[in-house]
């Protein structure tokens, strides 16, 4: 699930990088990426029964083609919270193509797989999305349709998550996350929900640190201790791309 924490990381990485926008880069190249969280939030319902998370990948990109492929784990806890469910460990594989449609009008498209191994729920968690963005500025607009049943839930096929948001420079190495989204589960209306969160997240050099405010307007998902894992709740973060 690529989540609110990455997008984060990458939004510092963006503002920390202006300054060397000119710089020619390399044909390929290959970045890795850790993080620690306070809550594991994807599309605003913890994953981790509001708990921390520990949190890595790697990136390849060709430059000069746009394509792109990576891979991301994140510690997680609630597939076991599902009766028979047994998985403790998010492993997502992405790929797709970006590049520029006009100057300064941004697109970005692929496919991405989130992997539970050995869940044992049925139908599965194991999801399949793809999804497409348009970026104008430091906003965006993008959609994922998913293509299997969505994180286990049954006749789920073809759901779709619509997500909009700004990542802003409001200071050196500081920049406002803004997003709003809305998740529909075909043919379970009742998990169907709309989420946000408003943060800041600022580049420290050797690491990028994130503050945000993250909720949803269900309470339809409940953890084993009766929390709402999709509640009004501050999310903090450290992450560092190397």
């Amino acid at each position: 699930m690529k989540k609110i924490i990455l997008a984060a990381a990458v939004a510092a990485a963006f503002a920390g990088g202006l300054a060397r926008a000119q710089d020619k880069k390399p044909d390929h190249e290959v970045s890795f990426n850790a993080s620690v969280v306070t809550d594991y939030r994807y599309r605003g319902i913890s994953q981790t029964r509001l708990k921390p998370a520990l949190q890595g990948g790697a990136d390849y990109v060709n430059n000069p083609t746009g394509f792109y492929l990576g891979t991301w784990l994140s510690t997680i806890r609630w597939i076991k919270d599902v009766p028979g469910g047994d998985a403790g460990i998010e492993w997502d594989i992405y790929g797709g193509k970006r590049g520029e449609i006009v100057e300064g009008v941004s697109y970005d498209i692929g496919v991405l797989r989130y992997q539970y191994p050995s869940n044992n729920l049925a139908p599965s968690a194991n999801t399949t999305e793809i999804y497409g963005q348009l970026g104008y500025g430091p906003a965006y607009l993008k959609y994922s349709h998913s293509l299997t049943n969505l994180f286990g839930f049954v006749d789920s096929k073809r759901s779709g998550y619509l997500d909009i948001g700004a990542n802003i420079e409001v200071g050196e190495g500081l920049v406002l996350n803004l997003h709003a989204g809305h998740q529909k589960v075909r043919n379970n209306s009742p998990f169907s929900y709309t989420d946000w969160k408003v943060g800041l997240t600022k580049d420290f050099g050797i690491a990028s640190g994130s503050l945000a405010l993250i909720g949803t307007d269900t309470d339809n998902y409940v953890g084993p201790n009766g929390k709402n894992l999709g509640k009004n709740s501050l999310v903090l973060s450290v992450s560092k791309t190397f």
